[in-house]
């Protein structure tokens, strides 16, 4: 009767995705403290030549070859979650190109419903935090769920539940109403505020004859699009950035995917931001947590170098290409994205039944 039912379990799991891939045969990758390139963490303006994906014809076999030390967390799912086995996870996600794919209008850059549900499901199981470049409340726009929680303006506006606050971080703390009852702002950049506001406006005055180009307000950091301006007028859009920011020494300019990001000089990006919220969530524990990262952009590589200074969890990149990353995993795109946010639901989710089965029918679990 026992092994009938094993048996009953094997074919469900087969069902819903979780049997193993049988060409997947790489070993669990651990977290390396190796290869260091100082390159791969390089936020500099002038980085710009280095820090873009290589072209779009990449062969198949540089890939392959890049896949060998970056394997797919889809293949590898089941020997993550083995890992897994008694620890708790949190997700953490980046927004574009991770949750939705990169567009020319960075205003049109929506999920789909079957993300938005896949993110809804796993949130259900698992602290599940949005850690973007954005405003804090553009990306709360975009995504549309309460049981997540955001962090905008690369981590320097965060929202979280409150917590006991630390001598060092009580001025950046504001007590705001939330769904939940009371909830926290925490915001390292405040004093910047008025600064950012005139950037944007010289920026908007300087750049408005350069075709294509677009200033984005981020709350406490601004992003200028160039994806739409030629490649003929990039060098003048990004002398006038330049010019602009003399006048601003407190403030730094690094590129990402076709955008540069004007950021406050301050001690805070996705990594702090990453530790703040374990912190606050009561995951701060190295031993028994183990926090899961997917991004895909420079400012995401922040965020994997604490997962790697932690020697615990899963820092994975989303990429088409080969690329510098201190990430351990890699999915291709977002579509990958949203089949493995789906298959960690479902393992949750069949895991907690099998559980319950196991203890009714008293098989050893």
């Amino acid at each position: 009767m026992i092994s009938e039912i094993q048996r009953n379990f094997a074919k469900l799991s087969q069902a819903m995705g979780f049997q193993r891939s049988p060409s997947s045969k790489q070993k669990v990758k651990p977290i390396s403290k190796e290869n260091n390139d100082e390159n791969g963490g390089d936020h500099s303006i002038n980085a710009r030549t280095t820090s873009n994906p290589p072209d779009s014809d990449t062969s198949d076999a540089s890939y392959n070859s890049w896949m060998v030390e970056h394997p797919s967390a889809l293949d590898s799912f089941d020997r993550m979650i083995k890992a897994a086995k008694g620890k708790k996870i949190a997700v953490f996600l980046d927004y574009d190109g991770t949750l939705s794919p990169i567009v020319d209008d960075p205003n049109r850059a929506f999920m789909s419903d079957e993300m938005r549900a896949a993110v809804r499901e796993v949130a259900k199981y698992f602290p599940t935090a949005i850690v973007s470049g954005r405003s804090r409340e553009k990306v709360k726009e975009f995504v549309e769920l309460s049981n997540v929680y955001y962090a905008g303006s690369h981590g320097m506006d965060i929202q979280a539940p409150p917590r006991p606050v630390k001598a060092c971080e009580g001025k950046y703390h504001t007590l705001v109403p939330g769904k939940k009852g009371n909830e926290v702002l925490f915001q390292p950049a405040k004093k910047f505020l008025p600064a950012i506001q005139e950037i944007i406006k010289e920026l908007e005055e300087e750049t408005k004859k350069i075709q294509g180009a677009r200033i984005e307000d981020n709350r406490f950091c601004i992003s200028v699009h160039f994806r739409q301006v030629r490649e003929e007028d990039y060098s003048v859009l990004q002398e006038k950035v330049k010019a602009v920011l003399r006048n601003y020494p407190d403030f730094d300019l690094s590129e990402g995917k076709k955008v540069m990001e004007i950021r406050p000089s301050i001690e805070w990006d996705k990594g702090h931001a990453l530790e703040y919220l374990l912190d606050t969530l009561g995951l701060s524990n190295p031993n028994d947590v183990l926090p899961l990262y997917i991004g895909d952009d420079r400012t995401d590589e922040d965020a994997f170098k604490v997962i790697e200074s932690r020697g615990q969890g899963y820092p994975i990149i989303v990429s088409s290409t080969p690329k510098e990353t201190k990430a351990s995993y890699s999915l291709k795109d977002p579509s990958e994205v949203l089949t493995f946010l789906l298959r960690l639901s479902r393992w949750r989710k069949s895991s907690s039944s099998s559980k319950q089965l196991a203890q009714i029918w008293g098989i050893g679990y």
